[in-house]
């Protein structure tokens, strides 16, 4: 069994009051946002192709997702692909892509029967056309659930995303329909792709690694983090559970002081 760090200072982060959202009553995160990892290394260790590790993969985002919704997360964002993931080779991110598409058909009656919403952040040029169109058909289809949001994020990059909110603001200042002086935090969470989001609580990352590679940077800004040395196919209910009880047993203060 993989071991789990306890959450040193350097792992607690803080959000402005004015912006944050209370954690459900009984202090599950209202959003949880996952950096899977670990797919290849998983796959590796068994002397199997790096692509297995990615099906293994999907294995693990069916029951997180259904254990997200059925525990009253509001939101689960999921770490799928990259900006930078393009660098790798073109037969893994081929499988990935066809992966994605089967993904996105055969997991509607999960979707449709928790009543879980789909959204996608990223950009959507250099995705196949089947992808996208598999993708937009299942945001359709369950665009009228009133459950969990269960939100993908695919060929994302939050520094890209924080430079195309930038560019859409000037253009608008520019176009003389906004006023500079007006742009304040909430303006410009509103040009980012999770516009209408609330920002993440609480922030799991798999595979032990303590980085948090190009995601929701802006959005991130006072989540709890923690870290598994569980790689993502091996990360199941009971990993989300001992992440939502730390979550659950810190104090956030947002820049504010303790109150004990």
């Amino acid at each position: 069994m993989a071991t789990t760090p306890a959450p040193s200072a350097s792992q607690r982060v803080s959000v402005d009051p004015a912006r944050r959202d209370e954690p459900a009553p009984d202090h599950v995160p209202r959003h949880v946002a996952i950096i899977m990892d670990g797919n290849g290394r998983w796959a590796q260790q068994r002397g199997l192709p790096r692509i297995e590790g990615h099906r293994q993969g999907v294995a693990s985002v069916r029951r997180i997702t259904e254990h997200c919704a059925r525990r009253g997360v509001e939101q689960l964002t999921l770490y799928c692909l990259s900006s930078e993931n393009w660098r790798r080779p073109a037969t893994e991110i081929g499988f990935l892509m066809q992966l994605l598409e089967q993904y996105m058909i055969e997991e509607r009656p999960l979707l449709m029967r928790e009543r879980i919403s789909v959204a996608m952040i990223g950009r959507r040029d250099g995705l196949p056309a089947e992808t996208l169109a598999a993708m937009d058909r299942t945001v359709a289809m369950c665009a009228g659930n009133n459950g969990m949001r269960l939100c993908l994020a695919i060929n994302y990059g939050a520094r890209g995303e924080i430079v195309a909110a930038a560019q859409k603001l000037a253009a608008e200042a520019v176009a003389g329909t906004l006023d500079p002086e007006e742009i304040d935090e909430a303006l410009f969470s509103d040009r980012l792709d999770t516009a209408g989001m609330p920002d993440p609580d609480l922030l799991v990352r798999t595979a032990g690694e303590m980085r948090i590679s190009n995601f929701l940077l802006w959005q991130i800004s006072y989540a709890e983090l923690w870290v598994t040395d569980a790689l993502w196919p091996d990360f199941t209910e009971a990993h989300l559970d001992t992440a939502i009880a730390s979550f659950a047993a810190r104090e956030r203060r947002f820049g504010g002081l303790s109150q004990s």
